[in-house]
């Protein structure tokens, strides 16, 4: 069974947002599934990467993210 990662994102406008947001997180090795929702500004990630590197490369990508509590 693959580990989930819930992750809050701020800084996504559109669309194009969290196609960008999707797929930084699809570079990170391990991610298997990605769901990003613009509304309410989160992500799941399925898969065995580490939160660190998720969020490290979601400010990469240009947003500000943090795991949800």
């Amino acid at each position: 069974m693959s580990n989930t990662t819930e992750l809050n994102i701020s800084g996504m406008t559109c669309n194009h947002c969290v196609k960008n947001a999707s797929k930084a997180l699809e570079g990170v090795s391990g991610v298997q599934i990605v769901e990003v929702r613009l509304e309410p500004g989160s992500a799941t990630v399925q898969g065995p990467a580490e939160a660190t590197q998720l969020i490290a490369a979601i400010e990469e990508a240009g947003y500000e993210a943090e795991l949800a509590s």
